[in-house]
């Protein structure tokens, strides 16, 4: 059987390897997926919506009593004055990344991306026949202006920001984003703001850069916040016509998220906000516990600001992690992440303290 060439030039996630291949007895720090369960009255609220018989298809975009509670959210906690109408229900921010991504570049079309950066940016790009354009991160691990507006050129239709970032826990200052935005704006270039970890910031703020600029497409998800992997619920606010043409893609590709799902959402968004301040506290102790331990080994790292991930310095990241696989420690080279990762590894830390512990106890004998 004949494939098309763009899926030759795309790899199996790494991250998904490492947690397929995750052999028994095994520590799992390679997957960012919180340990927590989701919230009460957020499962409630999907078992009420399946008792009203709220089964069948939804509008497009979402629901509207869904899309108004997300543009009071965008106002209330980003900023962010989106209408509802300007906002899109997705299957998880993965289908958000994937709409914008196709609807924006066209074959040899370029899109800047931290290296490193989440792994979804560059294979997306590639599998729409965009040319991906690496940004080296500066010495904290941030998306420079500098670097950003260096490497524009003719060809540039979207730039990708990651805050707080995934795989290096970094988050860009409001000085930056503002920078990168204004760039955007007098460029007239797309700019994607992935901002599924907001709410896991431990030193800073989170600045949403669609308050500096019109050309900004905000992504976010309930995934992260309120430990739901599993519903597959994101969303994304655009400006102007951008929505219809994302719409386009969308209704073949998806045509609605789960109805049951965006039941969970709206309860999640627009009920008590206690249990996401938890866990924040619970990441940030765990953060604590990895950073302290990782110090007493004599590694080199960065206390991350935000997210729930390590992004430690070893080395030769591939060689470590095949030997921490080995020592019963899943983690994921940083060679995944870009040529830049490849001295690095990613360690998550939304397993629970006591699988931190004994990892920790692990890799000390190996490291």
């Amino acid at each position: 059987m004949r494939f098309a060439c763009c899926t030759d030039t795309i790899e199996i996630s790494g991250i998904r390897k490492c947690f397929e291949g995750a052999a028994p007895g095994s520590v799992n720090l390679g997957l960012g997926q919180p340990d927590f369960d989701t919230p009460e009255h957020i499962k409630r609220a999907a078992i009420q919506a399946i008792e009203r018989g709220e089964c069948g298809y939804t509008p497009n975009c979402g629901v509207p009593e869904l899309r108004a509670a997300l543009a009071e959210k965008f106002r209330c906690e980003n900023g962010i004055d989106y209408q509802p109408e300007e906002i899109m229900v997705t299957s998880g921010a993965s289908e958000a990344l994937f709409l914008i991504i196709a609807a924006l570049v066209d074959r040899g079309d370029e899109v800047i991306i931290g290296d490193p950066a989440f792994l979804s940016y560059l294979e997306l790009t590639k599998l729409v026949g965009g040319r991906p354009v690496s940004v080296p991160l500066d010495e904290k691990l941030r998306l420079s202006p500098q670097a950003v507006a260096e490497r524009i050129t003719s060809k540039t239709k979207l730039i990708i920001l990651n805050s707080p970032s995934n795989p290096t826990g970094s988050v860009a200052t409001a000085e930056q984003m503002k920078a990168i935005a204004q760039i955007a704006q007098d460029r007239d270039i797309a700019l994607l703001s992935d901002e599924v970890y907001e709410h896991f910031i431990y030193q800073g703020e989170h600045v949403s850069p669609a308050r500096f600029s019109d050309n900004v497409i905000t992504v976010n998800a309930v995934s992260k916040t309120y430990a739901m992997t599993g519903w597959r619920l994101g969303y994304l606010g655009a400006r102007g016509s951008t929505l219809e043409q994302l719409l386009k893609i969308h209704q073949y590709v998806q045509a609605c998220a789960s109805s049951i799902s965006q039941a969970a959402a709206l309860m999640a968004v627009s009920g008590p906000q206690e249990c996401v301040a938890h866990m924040r506290d619970e990441f940030r102790a765990r953060r604590d516990l990895l950073v302290s331990g990782f110090r007493e080994m004599g590694l080199d790292i960065l206390e991350p600001d935000g997210a729930f991930y390590l992004f430690p310095r070893v080395g030769d990241g591939d060689e470590v992690a095949a030997r921490l696989g080995k020592g019963g420690v899943i983690v994921v080279p940083g060679s995944a992440f870009g040529p830049g990762g490849k001295e690095h590894i990613r360690i998550s830390y939304a397993a629970g303290r006591p699988q931190l512990e004994e990892a920790l106890r692990r890799m000390k004998d190996i490291l």
